[in-house]
């Protein structure tokens, strides 16, 4: 069954460092638009980073400067490299995709979602 696999999730100090990954396993990901999402206890889901098929990529402005997406299609995984957290990072993070060229944050616009993979920041 096809699938996206988060991994590398943690707990780390304010100003620490993590990446996230998220493999494709039954996907041929250069196909597809992703995107990171997270969501803390009692918050909306938000969206944090995407990139499309045209390789275009958008943060959210709470993110911008310190989070990098990135996708490596020879290895069918995207990242997310995550420096300067801080506790407002702390959240479930999830990777996203949908087939074809989507470009948005908006969780409605993908199709495909992993479990996620926790990430927890302290103070």
């Amino acid at each position: 069954q096809a699938q996206l696999v988060e991994s590398g999730g943690g707990s780390v100090q304010a100003g620490g460092s993590l990446r996230l990954s998220c493999a494709g396993s039954g996907y041929i990901l250069s196909g597809y638009s992703m995107a990171w999402f997270r969501q803390a206890p009692g918050n909306e889901r938000e969206g944090v980073a995407c990139v499309d098929n045209f390789d275009r990529i958008m943060y959210a402005d709470s993110v911008k400067g310190r989070f990098t997406i990135s996708k490596d299609n020879a290895k069918n995984t995207l990242y997310l490299q995550m420096d300067s957290l801080q506790p407002e990072d702390t959240a479930m993070y999830y990777c996203a995709a949908r087939s074809g060229y989507y470009y948005s944050l908006s969780g409605r616009m993908y199709n495909r979602w992993g479990q996620g993979t926790q990430v927890t920041v302290s103070s």
